[in-house]
């Protein structure tokens, strides 16, 4: 596809080209590239020969459960060690978390340093690199420390998915599903009536970027409109929080979300906003795509608890967002401990 620019600074492209003309323009003191074990063997090699022969490599241990203090604090010591100072650059090359908490490292380090996101990850690319958001999970929450930034620039580079296992790019898939539901219908229903393997990303991209970026411009620090983002988030980062440190449960974030999107559309349907029929396509697109959990039933209400630390509540009640129809979403819509459960409750006997 065509290079294109959005008003987030997101250059979508199939070349590195561009990225080498930037670094060259900018004249960094010093650069700082951030990875996992998985990006360190497969996307790092391709970005190495751009980067000046003297640079720092920070490697972390990928996963939801290591973006925490810890995994930041040892960040700064190399940043530091480093001398780095706020003339230089720290290069994001991985997925949602190492996004989240290299920017966040960035963005607090000696009060704050350019930063850009290189996502690796569909999910990265469609949604957690665009928009600013920041952060790092504390004691179970996610996100529960962060702040809002803007990157340098987000470069997304469409042949890092080829070095996706499917399971990662089904995961960024839901972060898709979820910009149709809330923002195009027509694009749903397009979802709907074409086989998922045969799609063309980049465009799938562009759409996502473009959907999102629109949001965020009106809404930069999440005052209101950009809590629409957040379809299927308020259900599906406790679901996902609550089986985080269970190896043989956890689940990766688009998988919760799924979940989440499903359970915040039947609430949806049980407050008369969308029809049966309508929750119906969706729970069986979803479910089709996305493994099946099983919730006991003892757990119903620890994670429906988790809730109650969501970002958007406010004065101590649930603030979700809802679909009003398929293509347009609520937000602020206040639901209760017992909706939520009995939201779960109903995923549970599908």
């Amino acid at each position: 596809m065509s290079e294109i620019l959005t008003k987030q600074n997101v250059h979508i492209t199939q070349s590195l080209e561009a990225f080498a003309q930037f670094l060259n323009e900018k004249n960094y003191t010093k650069i700082a590239v951030i990875v996992d074990e998985n990006t360190f063997q497969h996307c790092y090699p391709l970005v190495k020969p751009l980067l000046p022969t003297q640079h720092l490599l920070v490697e972390i241990t990928s996963g939801e459960q290591h973006k925490t203090l810890e995994t930041c604090s040892s960040i700064w010591l190399q940043m530091t060690d480093y001398q780095m100072d706020r003339k230089s650059l720290v290069i994001n090359l991985g997925g949602g978390v190492i996004g989240d908490m290299g920017g966040f490292c960035a963005t607090t380090y000696k009060r704050g340093m350019d930063f850009v996101q290189m996502p690796t990850t569909l999910l990265a690319q469609v949604d957690a690199s665009v928009g600013g958001k920041l952060g790092i999970d504390f004691q179970q929450f996610k996100n529960h420390i962060g702040a809002f930034k803007i990157p340098t620039w987000v470069y997304i580079y469409t042949p890092f998915l080829q070095t996706l296992p499917a399971r990662q790019l089904l995961s960024g898939f839901a972060e898709v599903i979820k910009h149709c539901l809330i923002a195009d219908a027509n694009k749903w229903y397009f979802l709907l009536q074409n086989e998922y393997l045969a799609f063309d990303w980049a465009s799938i991209i562009q759409h996502s970027v473009e959907v999102k970026a629109d949001v965020v411009e009106n809404d930069p620090l999440e005052h209101g409109l950009r809590k629409i983002l957040n379809f299927g988030h308020t259900i599906g980062h406790a679901i996902e929080s609550f089986y985080l440190n269970d190896p043989k449960r956890a689940l990766l974030h688009g998988e919760a979300i799924a979940i989440g999107m499903l359970c915040e559309a039947y609430l949806s349907e049980q407050k008369g906003f969308i029809n049966a029929q309508e929750l119906g396509t969706m729970v069986q697109y979803i479910q089709a795509m996305y493994p099946r959990l099983i919730i006991q039933a003892n757990e119903i209400t620890p994670i429906a608890q988790l809730t109650t630390q969501d970002k958007k509540n406010e004065g101590g009640q649930i603030k979700c967002t809802l679909l009003e129809q398929i293509g347009k979403a609520n937000f602020n819509q206040p639901i209760t401990l017992e909706e939520v459960e009995k939201a779960l409750m109903w995923y549970q006997g599908l």
